[in-house]
Parts: C-alpha cells; sequence; structure tokens
C-alpha cells in the first residue's frame, strides 16, 4: 500500500510517500479501506517531533480518517466489511489502509460524505466536549472563539450557535472573519488590532465574555482572559502561536474566572461514557442537517505535503483534508 512514512523527526518537506507493506490484523482488530484523511495542526508537531508525546520512529501520521471496512475477523464490535465508519487513531491515518481495534472507530452514515468525516470527528468532538461538557456554555451567554477561521475554531463557532449561546469570533484577516460570519458567527474582532479588547467590550456591553474557546496561545490568550466575564470560563484547547502562555495567578482571582484543559486525547480513557453521548449527539445533528460540518481544500495523496503547507498558512480556513484511493 501507498502510505506517508515519517523515517525521522523533520519538516514536510522531508518526508515522503513509499509503498509499504500492509499493516497485519492482530486480534481483536479490523483493516479499513482508507478513503479520506484529515489533517490537523498536532500531526504536523509529530513529524517533527515537537508534539508532547513522540511517536516510535518510523511511523505513518495522521490521526482522523474516514473509510470503509475491508476485513474484519469475527465482526470485532459488530463491524463487517463493507461497513462505512469513521475513525480517530493515535497514528496511521495517511495510508491506503489502516489496522484499528472497534474501539477506534464510530458508524458512518451513508448520508455524509468521506472527505466531512475525515474532517470531523477531531474538531466538532473537541468543540462539543469543550463547550457543552467542560464549560456548560449556556443559552444566551456570550462566547469568544479565538481562531475562529480554523478547523476546530469553526466548529466551536457551530457548536456555540446550537447550544444557544451568542458567538463572537476573533479571526485575524477580514476573509477569515467573513469565514466566520458565513458559518454562524453574530460579531466578529480582528485581535490582531491593538485595541481588540476595546472592541470585545462594546460588543459585550462592558461585561467580556462569559466562555472563551483558545486554541491558539501566545500573548492573545493572555490578553482575552484579561477581558472575560465575572465567573467566566477559558477553555485551553491548544497552541496554533506556538507560545505557551503564562498567566499571573492574581488574574482568576480578580475575574472569578477558570481555566479549563480539553484534551480530546484523553476523553475516551477517562470518559467513554461521554465520549459515546456527544458523539451521539454530533451524529443526530449531521443527520438532522443542523450541523452542516466545514471542509476546507481537498488535496491528492500525492500533494500531502501541499495540505500540511496549507494547513500551517495563516491563511487556511477550515480543516484540509487529503483523499486516498487505491
Amino acid at each position: 500500500m501507498k502510505a506517508v512514512v515519517v523515517e525521522q523527526y523533520a519538516p514536510i518537506d522531508q518526508i515522503a510517500l513509499k509503498d509499504v507493506p500492509s499493516p497485519r490484523i492482530g486480534p481483536g482488530q479490523l483493516r479499513v479501506r482508507v478513503e479520506a484523511a484529515g489533517i490537523g495542526f498536532v500531526d504536523g508537531l509529530k513529524m517533527e517531533g515537537r508534539y508532547q508525546t513522540k511517536d516510535p520512529l518510523p511511523f505513518i501520521p495522521g490521526t482522523e480518517f474516514a473509510g470503509i471496512v475491508d476485513e474484519a475477523p469475527g465482526a470485532p464490535g459488530g463491524y463487517q466489511p463493507g461497513m462505512r465508519v469513521m475513525g480517530m487513531t493515535r497514528s496511521g491515518a495517511l495510508a491506503e489502509e489502516i489496522v484499528v481495534p472497534p474501539e477506534a472507530l464510530y458508524p458512518l452514515p451513508d448520508s455524509v460524505a468521506a472527505e466531512v468525516a475525515a474532517s470531523f470527528r477531531a474538531n466538532y468532538l473537541t468543540a462539543l466536549y469543550a463547550l457543552s461538557a467542560r464549560a456548560s456554555l449556556g443559552a444566551g451567554e456570550q462566547l469568544l472563539v479565538l481562531g475562529a477561521a480554523g478547523g476546530t475554531g469553526i466548529a466551536a463557532v457551530q457548536i456555540g450557535r446550537l447550544l444557544g449561546a451568542r458567538v463572537i469570533a476573533a479571526a485575524s484577516t477580514p476573509d477569515k472573519r467573513a469565514f466566520a460570519r458565513q458559518h454562524g458567527a453574530d460579531a466578529v474582532v480582528d485581535y490582531t488590532q491593538t485595541n481588540w479588547r476595546d472592541t470585545l467590550k462594546e460588543l459585550t456591553s462592558g461585561r467580556g465574555a462569559d466562555v472563551i474557546f483558545d486554541p491558539v496561545g501566545g500573548e492573545v490568550s493572555v490578553q482575552a482572559f484579561r477581558s472575560i466575564a465575572w465567573r467566566g470560563r477559558h477553555l485551553v484547547v491548544g497552541f496554533a502561536a506556538g507560545a505557551i502562555p503564562a498567566l499571573p495567578f492574581n488574574l482568576p482571582l480578580l475575574k472569578g474566572g477558570a481555566l479549563l484543559g480539553v484534551d480530546l486525547a484523553q476523553l475516551p480513557i477517562r470518559e467513554p461514557e461521554v465520549q459515546k453521548r456527544l458523539m451521539s449527539e454530533l451524529t443526530a445533528w449531521l443527520v438532522e442537517g443542523q450541523l452542516k460540518p466545514v471542509v476546507g481544500r481537498v488535496f491528492a495523496l500525492d500533494d500531502f505535503r501541499e495540505a500540511f503547507r496549507t494547513m500551517q498558512t495563516r491563511g487556511a480556513l477550515g480543516k484540509m483534508v487529503v483523499r486516498i484511493s487505491k
């Protein structure tokens, strides 16, 4: 099979597409023919060896995929050959085939395209878990989404609207702000402007944001927390800006605010029933048409490097997807 293979931690230009043996199926596992794989910020960090944990070399990157069950000895988890599925795994998705346990999969409705499914689960599960299970976002509350035009950010914009919040999208360019409005933001703010906190104050009638969804990090995170409402909740989702901010401890005291960590990788281990419930909710919204996931650009497998380059630029809108066919 063809697969993207990381033999040494390196920038994307040094990573190659190779012919490798198909993975063997172990006890209780099944094989999926991958149709599409999502490209996330974490995938790029893993390839360069800059993520919090390192995958042993060599490895195939990619954590999110959609495809068709090809082999399922003993029908683990009730999955049968020919069933459409979407899945999340530690690595291995940027390949024509992947072998996973049934716990990594979720049935994919026939009405949902593979490209949509490959860009859906990580972003939208992260958003719903953060906003609902962690922050208990309520109807009528003010939600500030940083990095609102990225894959996770635009998911938070849409989920926030579904939960009844008033959504303020923070993004760095006119195109990104227009993109956020197109997908449900009630208001927008340019956080590259020195007075952006004044704009946010006006938009919230002086109160500040009740909930901050933050996949960005860096100095903008500290500035956002300074504008949080009394008893507000700041969701720490990631650090796309590259810098991990240092928040003065007097700020949570003065604001009565809370920092809440959001680590999707631990959800199936620590809170599997919560994950099951949230996925059922997301899938119902998807099938009913209440939720229409945003797909960025779709690339061929041969163009996987360009997918990563596009994802890593500040001009990227939505989540990049690699279409894989055998």
